[in-house]
Order: structure tokens, then sequence, then C-alpha cells
């Protein structure tokens, strides 16, 4: 009975979630509790992905709060990106970012990697050295951290891994082709917000590089029974920090001799089936 009860719950929390997603509507609150654990959370996410009309063709990383490890047993959480929502932008334009007005959203300049070849189901302890060897290519991007909760952050990370990790969109730029040769900590960002300088950093900025938040991501999918495939797209982390956006302001990231990406934020409209 417990399981069937617990099974409930988590479906109606799932189905609440995309629903608002879906309908670019914000919530009030979260739908219920909060997750005990992010194994509860995990649940919650998983339900939802088979809710959602996408297909999973990319993951995000987050860092979880130092203070918060020791009690979840994790230093990173994960997140689907959907296909629907991997966007590209032409030099010069600047993107139109949807955003659900009442909810939130963020920019963050990441580093997305580039799955080159299908993970093993069955491998769930990797190193570094195994992880880079699978790695196709990197580039430059922009996450659009977005949910129907506008606390989102502030209610912890069991409800942001439960909510798609956080995520609602993710663009991808020009290729880092010399990344082996240069280093992480060569690799510049800057995230600007209404012309204004927000966040600077670096690839080194993300902690244990993006290859660790790489390293972290093949080991979690596997174990969820989710190995990665050759193409998937994986935001590292926000290399400048995370930065709130509202409707009508526009954000710039920065990467240096690498590009940049130009959006303006515009109201997200229902998801069309």
């Amino acid at each position: 009975m417990d399981a069937v009860r617990t099974e409930t719950v988590a479906s109606t929390i799932a189905k609440t979630l995309v629903e608002a997603r879906l309908s670019a509507t914000a919530l009030p609150g979260y739908p219920g509790d909060t997750p005990a654990t992010l194994a509860d959370s995990y649940e919650i996410q998983d339900i939802a992905i088979g809710l959602y009309p996408g297909q999973v063709a990319g993951w995000k990383v987050g860092l979880i709060a130092p203070a918060l490890r020791p009690e979840l047993g994790a230093e990173r959480l994960a997140g689907p990106v959907f296909k629907n929502n991997i966007w590209s932008v032409a030099p010069g334009e600047a993107f139109a970012l949807p955003v659900i007005p009442g909810g939130f959203a963020a920019a963050e300049a990441e580093f997305i990697l580039e799955v080159g070849k299908d993970t093993p189901a069955d491998k769930t302890d990797w190193s570094l050295e195994d992880a880079e060897a699978y790695v196709g290519a990197v580039y430059i991007g922009f996450e659009l951290a977005g949910s129907p909760l506008p606390d989102i952050n502030g209610m912890g990370p069991r409800v942001v891994a439960s909510d798609f990790g956080n995520n609602a969109g993710l663009i991808v730029g020009p290729e880092v082709k010399d990344w082996r040769e240069k280093g992480w900590d060569a690799l510049p960002c800057e995230t600007w917000i209404d012309d204004k300088l927000i966040g600077t950093g670096t690839a080194a900025s993300i902690p244990g590089s993006p290859m660790e938040a790489f390293r972290f991501l093949v080991e979690h999918c596997a174990r969820r029974g989710r190995p990665l495939k050759a193409g998937d797209l994986i935001t590292t982390g926000a290399a400048t920090g995370v930065h709130e956006i509202f409707l009508g302001q526009s954000t710039v990231v920065r990467f240096g001799e690498y590009g940049e990406i130009a959006c303006t934020t515009v109201k997200a409209e229902p998801h069309q089936a």
C-alpha cells in the first residue's frame, strides 16, 4: 500500500510540473511535499520524462551546495535536456528566449560536451580518463535555467532535481576545437545582462573542471539505466554563476575568441501538440 501511495504522489507531482511547463504557467508552490531523498526526486523526474512530449537529447549538470552534500550524498545533480529545447542562433542575431511569466529563469554560460560514442550500460564506475575518451567535441553554450516554480532554487536541490534539474533549454554555439591543447583555465567566459557585466570565469571555474561534471553524469545515468548516446549534449555547469533574468531583459554570454551568444527574453507560449 505504501509503495502504491508513494507512486501516486510522485506521479501527481510529475504531472503537475509537466503540465505547468507545457502551458507556460507559473506555479504558486511545489505541488506536494518536498521529496525526502534525491532518489525520490529522480523517481519524479523519470515519470516526468515519460510525460513530456519530447526526446531526451542531452543532460544538464548542476552543483549542490557544499553544506547539503553530506545529507544528500551527492555533489551534483542532473536533469534532462529535450531535443525540442536545443537551439542554435546565427552570428550577430539575438535568440528569443522563452520565459514563463512569473516563473524562474536564469542565464548560464556553459561549456557543452558532446558525447562521441554510446557509453556502456553496465559500467558505473568511471575515471576522468575513462570519461574523456567518450567526449566527441566541446562547444560554447548558453543554458536557460527555467521552471514554473519562481523560487525553485530556494526550495533546494531535491526540488530542483525533480523538476528537470531546473533546465528549460540550451543554445549551442561554435565548437572549441583546441580545448585539449589549451586547458580549461584558458577558456574564458563572461555573462552580461542589459549591457552590465554580471559574472566572469573560465571553464576551470567549474569545480573539478567540465570533465568531472561529465564523469559524474556518465556514472549517474548508467546507474539510472539511461546510458548516454552518441550526439547527446551535456551542459557541465554555470561557469560564471547562475544569473536570474526577467521578461524584457537582454543577455549575452561571451567566450573570448570562441564567440558569443546573445538573447532577449520573451513570453513563453503554451506547447503546441
